[in-house]
């Protein structure tokens, strides 16, 4: 029997991704999970594949390279994952909301994004049950949307096709070295050898970590989504208020609501978002629930009496300086990491299975990877 040269530890979209690109370029892949395969962050998801919340620097070049990467990938998992090239609508409904949206949008377009500034009738255009009370707003056609579960399987499946191997249900405890080099995952049915492990575990990422014995700061971040019935055509776009930018990038524990509201492939209207950092703590809060409605009918008064037909939650794997944490463990030969996406884990997947394949295997990065390292200040400890 011949050991898998990695194990990538994590299956959610990231580990997922990971694991193909790792299996594309002709490594032996075994993918872990404690869990089922695909059933933690990326299945709480919305599927949103963004640029236009994204200033310039490091996480927009991943998003970009990302972006440009995803319709290659699909072709060549060959399943339908719902992609939806439907764009992004950001709109402002204040004249401060409104110059700081603008300012942003102009700051992003010389990095290769396309954010279209539009007037209030041509925002009422697009989104015709958007409110009255829009004074500001930029189309940003490059936004998109996938199923995060789908392209999760397909990706795993792409995995198993190449002769890979897949273990859910099965824990990592720790790792097994040799001369301060990996040789083994420890689990509770035996060690695991390999001569790479890839610690992709999401918001776990930072307790696996530590359980390696080369403990980084990724934290989770509470997120939760309303779900409505399905209606006729309502909403088109990706539309979220112009103050979503501020609370992706803030680092304050305490909640926090921006409107984001999408219609699904099935009809479904989904709700979003909010912040809050309490730990693993998975309860469903009645007034995160009341907010998330209330600003959403600010936003759409339409969905007024639109009945919500569940709600659900996940954790977001946060990083002190929100950057992902994309490369190689300086204290432990054989261990790399692929985690802190937060909540763009799916739109910057591809890219980030590519960019960790081209380190382990000593190819030519297609991007600078110096910013995800590892040791950088505030990820490492």
């Amino acid at each position: 029997m011949r050991y898998p040269d990695v194990v990538v530890v994590g299956s959610g979209v990231i580990g997922a991704a990971c694991a193909e690109a790792l299996s594309a370029a002709g490594a032996g892949v075994t993918v872990l999970d404690r869990g089922p395969l695909g059933a933690g962050t990326s299945a709480a998801g919305e599927g949103n594949v963004l640029v236009s919340d994204k200033g310039p620097g490091p996480e927009l070049d991943l998003a970009l390279a990302s972006l440009r990467r995803w319709p290659a990938l699909l072709d060549e998992l060959g399943v339908d994952v719902e992609w939806d090239a439907k764009g992004g609508l950001v709109v402002a409904t204040g004249d401060e909301a409104a110059k700081a949206l603008l300012g942003f949008a102009a700051d992003q377009r010389p990095e290769g994004v396309d954010a279209r500034v539009v007037t209030p009738d041509e925002a009422h255009e697009r989104e015709p049950h958007l409110t009255p009370a829009v004074v500001a707003a930029v189309h940003y056609p490059q936004d998109a949307q996938l199923q995060p579960v789908l392209v999760t399987k397909a990706l795993l499946a792409a995995v198993r096709r190449r002769g890979g191997t897949l273990r859910p249900g099965v824990r990592a405890t720790g790792l097994r070295r040799r001369d301060d080099r990996v040789v083994a995952v420890r689990t509770a049915g035996g060690d695991v050898p390999c001569g790479i492990v890839v610690n992709a575990c999401g918001p776990w990422s930072g307790e696996v970590s530590a359980a390696f014995g080369a403990p980084i700061t990724v934290l989770p971040r509470r997120g939760v989504i309303l779900v409505t019935a399905a209606l006729p055509p309502t909403v088109r776009h990706k539309v979220y208020d112009a103050d979503y930018v501020g609370a992706v990038a803030s680092g304050d524990a305490d909640l926090q609501i921006s409107t984001v509201v999408e219609s699904t492939a099935g009809g479904t209207v989904l709700i979003g978002s909010s912040r809050q950092r309490v730990g693993f703590d998975d309860s469903i809060r009645v007034e995160v629930l009341r907010a998330l409605a209330r600003r959403a009918v600010g936003l759409f008064p339409v969905l007024a009496d639109v009945p919500v037909v569940r709600a659900y939650g996940g954790f977001r794997p946060y990083a002190p300086d929100h950057l992902p944490v994309v490369g190689a463990d300086p204290r432990c030969a054989g261990l790399w990491h692929a985690t802190g996406h937060e909540g763009a884990g799916i739109g910057l997947a591809a890219a980030t299975g590519r960019l960790l394949t081209e380190l382990v295997t000593g190819a030519e990065p297609h991007l600078d990877p110096t910013p995800f390292r590892v040791d950088r200040p505030g990820v490492l400890g």
